[in-house]
């Protein structure tokens, strides 16, 4: 600050007392970008407002109920000037500290969105944007863009995999869409050189049907790893034309070389097969195939020694198939009594509201001797 500031603050106070010095000091660091000095200023003024001295002291604040209520909203208020301008001067771990106890991720994400990723920016965005969840499509884009796909994909499995379905599909979109799109410029890459002109047809499915010679010698056209973890990834994507671009990776992936077909986790364990029924059941195309495959697991594997992601898949699949009075007698027999979910499918209590009907989880809990899922089923039922 110059002189003239100081003069300034001087006259703003002969003028307007303390209220106009706090305004004008608000004003000045405004201008001069100055948010984290604006803040403690917009504070003091929060304070002076509801009768407070500008100044927390160590002793703390006795405060009435409605002084705690307006000193609460003045503050949120304060945070959101701060960290709107922060954001919109590009500065993104400033402008999400003080935007976070503000809880309006709409806006958040719309700010972020007018920040083009930078050099000096990107790990900032990454960390708010897939991190801190504001954005996770966003910030999972940004490390596929710039860390490539294996970073992508671990990434995915320590950040994402923990977030509901939902939040998991921008971020597994992108990775599909990449991947299909490297695996399906490479594959015609191959038979053009091959066939000494490129191929007239579109989708993997068509370009390797009878092809073989494309996976003679223990061939691939991508990282087979990347492949496997890709159509795992992509089980919590639900839009047709994703589920589509997933069958088509389960086309190529089942042709590999014997080496090259991982052994996934149960009830996946024949990776490519299996994960081609799953999306197939999805598009609504073999689907008493796909169910009785799925309870087949589901019914044959021990959860003591496997767990419960057979009965769960099992479960869930019939739950997205729209089949929730299956799904409810399903997760009853199938899911022993005492073991704890593991959160693939939905409970017991969301199944009945899909199905809108609290009748067979009632005798169930009652059978059970289980107080607490009886009240919990009752009350959900009555309010319907």
């Amino acid at each position: 600050m110059t002189i003239s500031d100081f003069d300034q603050l001087q006259s703003a106070l002969a003028k307007g007392g303390a209220e106009g010095a706090l305004t004008h000091a608000a004003d000045t660091l405004r201008e001069q970008k100055k948010y984290h000095e604006l803040f403690e200023v917009l504070k003091m003024q929060v304070r002076r407002r509801i009768g407070l001295p500008i100044l927390y002291a160590d002793s703390g604040d006795s405060l009435s109920e409605q002084q705690r209520a307006q000193l609460e909203e003045g503050l949120v208020a304060a945070c959101r000037e701060v960290g709107t301008l922060f954001l919109k001067d590009g500065q993104v771990r400033e402008g999400w500290m003080y935007l976070r106890p503000v809880g309006d991720k709409a806006e958040a994400v719309r700010l972020l969105s007018a920040i083009e990723p930078t050099e000096e920016n990107t790990e900032d965005l990454i960390e708010v944007c897939l991190h801190e969840g504001i954005d996770i499509g966003r910030g999972f884009g940004l490390v596929l863009t710039s860390y490539g796909t294996c970073s992508s994909i671990t990434t995915y499995d320590s950040s994402v995999a923990r977030r509901p379905r939902g939040e998991q599909a921008p971020a597994a979109r992108q990775l599909l869409d990449r991947v299909h799109a490297d695996l399906v410029s490479s594959v015609k890459h191959d038979i053009a050189r091959q066939e000494g002109s490129q191929p007239s047809e579109k989708t993997l499915r068509e370009l390797v049907a009878d092809r073989e010679w494309l996976f003679q010698d223990n061939s691939y056209h991508i990282d087979t790893t990347h492949l496997a973890a890709t159509v795992r990834i992509s089980r919590v994507l639900a839009d047709a034309a994703d589920l589509r671009l997933a069958l088509d990776l389960t086309e190529y992936g089942r042709r590999l070389s014997q080496q090259f077909q991982y052994h996934g986790d149960e009830p996946f364990a024949e990776m490519y097969p299996a994960s081609a029924l799953y999306f197939q059941a999805l598009l609504g195309e073999n689907i008493d195939e796909a169910a009785a495959y799925f309870k087949s697991k589901a019914e044959m594997l021990d959860p003591q020694y496997h767990g419960l992601a057979a009965v769960e898949t099992y479960v869930d699949l019939l739950t997205r198939l729209g089949r929730y009075s299956d799904a409810i007698a399903a997760a009853m027999k199938l899911a022993p009594r005492g073991t704890q979910p593991i959160g693939q499918a939905p409970s017991l209590l969301e199944l009945a509201e899909k199905a809108g009907d609290y009748s067979p989880v009632l005798s169930y809990c009652q059978e059970k001797g289980d107080l607490l899922g009886y009240t919990a089923a009752l009350v959900q039922g009555a309010k319907k």
